[in-house]
């Protein structure tokens, strides 16, 4: 299952300005990130793939690694001859340069000199954050309390906690009037409590829909 833009930005700490000039193939290095599932001409989709990888740029960005050094470090990455999806490579910050985690006790420098001082590792990629302008990361896997997201459930889509159910199906129906007694009888297995986080994420995901600054 496909993120919207706007789920994909709650979920990575990105906002969707910078979605989309990642995705842009107006620079001279080309697309950082060309998401997953898009396809020309439909409606942007990105993968769980893909919001792992934009987790790691936005925490490089916030240990104040430059945009730059970003694109410089995912081209070496390919110079290297490296092409799996850029999710399978934990790239750290090593002052205000990159590196390449490659396995427990080695790491490649991408930019600048080797060195040591390696700050960031994949549970602090996954778990919440400070990101730019202070403003926090949700966890990964429990972005919101009772709302879950689980690579082998929907893909990694945000459901209501112990089911299948997507978050934005039950907020979509609150919103539209269905009461909480109501909505238990189609989905038995959705709390009260539930639906009500399930609204609560879903105007945390709006909100993410007006690009905010970069």
């Amino acid at each position: 299952m496909a993120y919207p833009a706007e789920v994909a930005a709650a979920l990575s700490g990105a906002s969707v300005r910078q979605l989309s000039y990642w995705r842009s193939a107006g620079s001279d290095e080309g697309p950082l990130l060309k998401p997953e599932f898009h396809k020309p001409r439909a409606r942007v989709s990105y993968s769980f793939r893909d919001v792992l990888a934009l987790r790691t740029f936005v925490y490089l960005r916030a240990h104040d690694v430059s945009l730059q050094r970003v694109r410089k470090a995912v081209k070496q990455l390919r110079a290297f001859g490296e092409t799996e999806h850029l999710s399978a490579y934990t790239l750290v910050a090593v002052g205000r340069d990159v590196a390449w985690r490659r396995s427990g006790d080695e790491v490649i420098a991408l930019t600048g000199q080797p060195g040591q001082g390696v700050i960031a590792a994949m549970a602090d990629i996954v778990g919440a954050f400070e990101g730019s302008h202070g403003r926090r990361v949700v966890p990964l896997f429990e972005p919101a309390p009772g709302i879950r997201v689980d690579p082998e459930v929907r893909g990694g889509y945000p459901v209501v906690d112990g089911t299948r159910v997507p978050f934005d199906l039950v907020a979509g129906l609150l919103a539209d009037g269905m009461t909480e007694s109501e909505l238990k009888a189609f989905y038995p297995s959705v709390s009260a409590r539930a639906a009500r986080s399930a609204l609560t994420f879903a105007r945390y995901v709006a909100s993410h829909r007006d690009p905010a600054a970069a």
